[in-house]
């Protein structure tokens, strides 16, 4: 019986330890291709509260000079909000219904041009079907940092079953320069 006892408890503890096990990091992405899609197959790109306003906007594109890591490319993002209209504006990117259930972070690069000048915050937001989460991401400088958001602490983001979309804004009342430029890159989960 004792034998019978000890295995059976033998099991059970490893099924426990199975649970414990960490979910390996998912990639969304980390532009060494320097095109799209994102690594989840979605789509992305930067967008403009008025594109008709032409004191406002947001360009993307793909840089080979400034990456995070030895080869590839990051995705620079130069940003204005100096204008006499409100402005935000900013970068999305599709993450096609990921169930982000057993991530506790998302996680990425940034890194501000010296040259061009960039914001030293910016708000991110990630999206379900019915719920919009917010973040501000902060003490950006000039050399490349490692962000690690913990998603229980993106506020109005209560169910991670089904994300779709990534979103980096820039808005004249959170950036700290109305104008510049910023590189991402390696977004992932984990």
């Amino acid at each position: 019986m004792k034998k019978f006892f000890a295995s059976i408890c033998a099991v059970l503890i490893s099924v426990c330890l199975a649970g414990i096990v960490r979910a390996e990091p998912l990639i969304v992405d980390n532009f060494d291709t320097g095109s799209k899609p994102n690594k989840l197959g979605g789509d992305f790109g930067s967008w403009d509260k008025d594109p008709n306003d032409q004191t406002q906007g947001c360009q993307m594109s793909f840089d080979s000079t400034i990456k995070h890591g030895d080869s590839g490319y990051s995705l620079r993002l130069d940003y204005d909000v100096e204008s006499p209209n409100p402005a935000y504006n900013g970068f999305w990117m599709k993450v096609n219904n990921l169930d982000a259930t057993k991530y506790k972070n998302l996680v990425f690069y940034v890194k501000g041009d010296p040259e061009k000048g960039f914001t030293t915050q910016f708000k991110i937001e990630l999206k379900s079907k019915n719920e919009v989460g917010k973040y501000m991401v902060t003490g950006i400088n000039d050399s490349w940092q490692k962000i690690t958001i913990p998603l229980d602490k993106i506020r109005g983001l209560t169910d991670r079953a089904a994300l779709t979309e990534f979103v980096i804004v820039f808005d004249d009342i959170n950036c700290t320069e109305k104008y510049g430029a910023i590189n991402i890159d390696d977004i992932y989960f984990e």
